[in-house]
């Protein structure tokens, strides 16, 4: 007999979003300007010690160059590799016999098998449910509690209002609150800095979207001095390997300004592709992230995604989406990019085509 697989992983499968190359890749929210120069130089400068030696227990460089960023101690940030490994880590924390986790859906794929991965029961409420009423998401008492914000795959963002109204009403239970802002850098509002002042609560952040750095794997997370040592349990020594860790802090240092030029032109160019998509008959839902979200052009998510796939496109096709069912995900990216998705669209769905000779 063989103790694999485990009796709880009938519904688990092996990640794998079957995605062939294409010409233009717009499904996972990367940044396509490119990679912080900052994080660019430190790699290109690297030596032996740096592969050869065991890096930092805790990642510290990286720990107070995100310290003196959002205004808080050393001691309120945890570090993974990648923001996913953060939540991993916080989920065993909580982790005990009978646990659960409830989230605002839809939201970031992982949420659940994150939860089955950990022995932990998960349920989603509908998105529209949690913000009228963020009550909802406490119902049962979990022990814990998801919130990505700006939401993916939506882009929606709650209000600071509501995230405030879930943290007094946490006040009554012992759930962990997690807010996920990977897409906070393009949303000009974050919770981060203030995540130590509340009891149970984490704000976890990624490099891998506004940073450029999705292939090095770095993340990290900010709470109270209490929550980050129990986290750091889960998460163990030498997570984050020394050129991980020393290029994002360079990144997240940010010293010369780079990143600023980059959300404002990605701003920007998510305005003229609202605009473009709308004058296609494609309303995007309100967006704060470095993506759009839209109605499936013929109401068939996944087959609309493999023809602009065809096209040399790639997309992310989404189901269940609250008021729209079926949708696809776009990140934006330069202009140029922008134009090549929206003559893809065109061709492959003349009847949104603009008229001839109307303009973006």
């Amino acid at each position: 007999m063989s103790p694999l697989p485990r009796h709880d992983y009938a519904g688990l499968e092996r990640y794998d979003p079957q995605r062939a190359p294409v010409r233009v890749d717009l499904s996972d929210n990367t940044n396509l300007w490119g990679t912080h120069p900052a994080a660019l130089e430190r790699i290109r400068s690297a030596d032996t010690d740096d592969l050869a030696r065991y890096p930092e227990l805790y990642a510290d460089t990286l720990r107070a160059a995100v310290a003196r960023r959002f205004d808080v101690d050393m001691e309120c940030v945890t570090t993974g590799a990648g923001s996913d490994d953060v939540l991993d880590s916080a989920y065993r924390a909580v982790y005990g016999p009978g646990a659960t986790v409830r989230y605002a859906a839809p939201t970031f794929s992982m949420v659940e098998p994150l939860a089955l991965m950990n022995g932990m029961a998960s349920l989603g409420v509908p998105w529209p449910v949690a913000l009228d009423d963020p009550s909802t998401l406490l119902e049962g008492d979990p022990d814990l509690v998801y919130v990505c914000r700006p939401n993916n795959p939506t882009g929606e963002q709650a209000p600071l209002e509501w995230i405030e109204e879930l943290l007094r009403l946490r006040g009554d239970h012992d759930a962990l609150v997690i807010i996920d802002e990977a897409y906070a850098d393009f949303a000009a509002e974050t919770f981060i800095g203030r995540a130590p002042d509340y009891p149970g609560v984490l704000v976890a952040r990624t490099t891998s979207k506004a940073y450029g750095l999705a292939g090095l794997r770095c993340g990290f997370g900010v709470a109270r001095r209490d929550v980050v040592t129990e986290i750091d349990k889960s998460r163990g020594p030498y997570k984050v390997s020394r050129l991980a860790a020393e290029a994002a802090a360079a990144a997240i240092r940010d010293d010369q300004g780079w990143m600023a030029g980059v959300v404002g032109a990605c701003l920007e160019n998510r305005r003229r592709l609202d605009s473009a998509l709308a004058g296609r008959g494609l309303q995007p839902l309100p967006s704060k992230a470095n993506f759009v979200f839209i109605p499936a052009p013929t109401g068939r998510a996944k087959d609309d995604a493999l023809r602009l796939r065809d096209a040399g496109i790639g997309v992310r096709p989404f189901s269940g989406i609250p008021g729209l069912s079926e949708g696809l995900r776009i990140t934006v990216a330069p202009w140029d990019l922008m134009e090549d998705f929206l003559s893809a669209l065109d061709g492959t769905f003349p009847e949104l085509a603009l008229p001839k000779g109307g303009k973006e």
